[in-house]
């Protein structure tokens, strides 16, 4: 006599696939949402349009000051983090296995305006990161041609 397969069985190990799919992604939510960091590497960022400046400020939890670089090149803004940490074998440590970090992100924001760069600020304080970028005065750039 011969065991009859269940048609069921492959339907139910999909369910289970699912299953587990489901939770890894609500793990990487939770972590997201305690981090302020996408799993695609990305930093959440609010741009506010003030009457004399554009202010951005982004959520960067975890870093220091020296993992971040900031450059503004034309009209865009190009905030990167990057940091790692490596964990050297010691035998004496007792540990049977060490583990390495490494974080990386960055966000390129295009402004609405020209802003002066030499005028611009940043500071970073407890995570978040707020750079203050004065408009530029449209005359700035303007020239008297005298005709003769």
């Amino acid at each position: 006599m011969t065991k009859r397969q269940n048609p069921f069985r492959e339907l139910e190990r999909l369910f289970e696939q699912m299953h587990k799919n489901v939770e890894e992604a609500a793990t990487q939510l939770t972590a997201e949402s305690s981090t302020g960091i996408t799993p695609t590497g990305t930093i959440r960022v609010d741009l506010e349009d003030r009457e004399t400046a554009f202010v951005v400020t982004a959520e960067l939890p975890g870093f220091n000051r020296e993992d971040i670089d900031v450059q503004l090149t034309n009209q865009t803004l190009q905030i990167r983090a990057n940091q790692e940490s490596e964990m050297g074998s010691n035998s004496d440590s007792g540990y049977i296995r060490q583990e390495r970090y490494h974080a990386s992100v960055s966000r390129s924001i295009r402004l609405p305006k020209s802003v002066d760069p030499n005028e611009v600020t940043a500071a970073y304080n407890n995570g978040i990161l707020s750079i203050e970028m004065p408009k530029k005065d449209p005359n700035t750039n303007q020239t008297q041609i005298e005709i003769e």
